[in-house]
């Protein structure tokens, strides 16, 4: 997408160089994540005044925040809910996606073999409509001009960040957020909007943005660092997969809601991911094989994987109370053992 004036692209610069992520589930124990990051060289000219590098410094800005929004307001655009954002998807139709759902061999042949088989139960018919919709939204491809999906982008790049500003649609600060290049549609692939759906939950939710921006820190970590984007990319995927092999319908059907929740699944993973992470030092290597091990209790205990996150919730939500003049106070490190909450059990 160009912006006003035939203005090209961030990453069509050639000063900056693109930091490559591989994908996450082909990395195994043997696998290694370089990353690269290169500063951009400054020259300046001594025929240029300061006032006149400032103010050049100040348009160039400028003109990445036109080109990242796809239009010609230096505004950005205002953050929105995931609510907000959900009635756009509920009132848009998505009727393309809405058929590749549809299609034949969407629902395949395991999820009948396990109902046969004496497996999950099926969803009811009144949530049936809710399923669609969010498979329809992992089939939805980020689009440059639809504003509701840029606000979501900037949105979640806010939360993340801190910042009050807006970010061009395209460069390499992604790439620091934990996507594998300079464009995020690239990475959604395997889940459309919806991935950027569960990010934008994540980090809204009040039960779960202190956690979402404790991962994030720790994917920034010196020696345990991640793509937090690609990682929660994969979840994603892993909770789309329990969906479609009737998984997660019995606690569908107890709670009279698909997307509810698909989304408390999503960060009851992330957590757990997270505190796999911290327990065993974990660094990009062993991404593969945590995500592994996740996948499959996702799909065999999801009920487990939630009463987790509803400990964390419920332990962080508690108001805080000063240690006595008694207690003494032990700081752990990052790879120091975690303690359980009450009813939170080892799941992998």
């Amino acid at each position: 997408m160009s912006g006003a004036g035939g203005s090209e692209r961030p990453e069509q610069r050639p000063e900056r160089r693109p930091r490559v992520f591989p994908p996450i589930p082909a990395l195994g124990q043997d696998g290694v994540l370089q990353a690269l990051v290169l500063g951009e060289g400054q020259c300046s000219d001594p025929g240029i005044s300061e006032e006149q590098l400032r103010a050049q410094e100040e348009w160039e800005a400028l003109e990445e925040i036109q080109s990242g929004l796809g239009g010609t307001s230096p505004v950005p655009p205002p953050p929105i809910s995931f609510a907000e954002a959900l009635q756009h998807f509920q009132s848009s139709g998505l009727s393309q996606s809405r058929r590749k759902v549809r299609g034949p061999g969407c629902r395949g042949g395991l999820s009948v073999l396990l109902r046969c088989l004496g497996g999950p139960p099926r969803l009811r018919p009144q949530l049936r409509g809710e399923r669609e919709l969010v498979l329809a939204m992992a089939q939805c491809a980020l689009d440059d001009s639809e504003w509701v999906h840029m606000r979501i982008l900037q949105t979640i790049y806010r939360q993340l960040t801190r910042s009050r500003r807006g970010c061009p649609r395209y460069g390499t600060h992604w790439e620091e957020l934990g996507f594998q290049g300079v464009d995020p549609g690239t990475d959604l692939r395997g889940t459309g909007m919806l991935g950027l759906m569960q990010i934008l939950f994540f980090v809204l939710d009040s039960r779960t943005l202190s956690l979402a921006r404790e991962i994030f820190q720790l994917s920034q970590h010196e020696t345990q660092n991640f793509p937090f984007c690609i990682m929660s990319v994969n979840i994603t995927r892993i909770v789309i997969q329990a969906l479609r092999e009737e998984r997660l319908s019995r606690e569908c059907n107890r709670r009279q809601q698909v997307i509810g929740v698909l989304n408390d699944l999503y960060a009851a993973a992330f957590l757990q991911l997270f505190r796999l992470w911290k327990r065993q030092c974990g660094t990009v290597a062993d991404a593969g094989s945590f995500l592994k091990e996740l996948e499959l209790s996702t799909k065999k205990k999801p009920r487990q994987l939630l009463r987790s996150l509803e400990a964390y919730v419920s332990h962080s939500l508690r108001p805080f109370s000063p240690p006595s003049s008694s207690s003494q106070i032990h700081f752990t490190g990052i790879c120091d053992p975690v303690v359980e909450l009450e009813g939170d059990s080892r799941l992998i």
